[in-house]
């Protein structure tokens, strides 16, 4: 097996979407000849000037992230604007979590994604 590669990537400029469809891709290993999808054979990847990252259209307002607790009248909202002002990796982050796939290897491919 092939050791995994450092890439880092400048999110400076860069759109939401098209910036974690290029790390889910990494992450997943689709980039190499040898990929097979029950091997998480990906390569490491660090982001780096998260906060000046580019939101098109109304997302900031209009795009809404759901949490659920599991109990009655648990379910909490907060718009992409007030992840961003927390947290802007926590959007990279999120963006990327559900372009990978629901299964056991995705906790192992999220761990080699590094946000700065």
């Amino acid at each position: 097996m092939n050791q995994r590669k450092l890439h880092k990537i400048d999110a400076e400029g860069k759109v939401l979407g098209r910036l974690a469809s290029e790390v889910a891709i990494i992450l997943r290993g689709k980039h190499k000849a040898d990929y097979a999808p029950h091997i998480d054979a990906g390569d490491i990847v660090e982001i780096t000037n998260a906060a000046k990252i580019k939101i098109t259209g109304n997302k900031l307002e209009n795009k809404i992230y759901y949490s659920y607790s599991g109990y009655p009248g648990g379910m909490k909202s907060k718009n992409l604007k007030k992840v961003m002002e927390k947290d802007p990796g926590e959007a990279i982050r999120r963006a990327v979590r559900k372009m990978l796939p629901s299964n056991r290897l995705r906790d192992g491919m999220l761990k080699r994604l590094i946000i700065k």
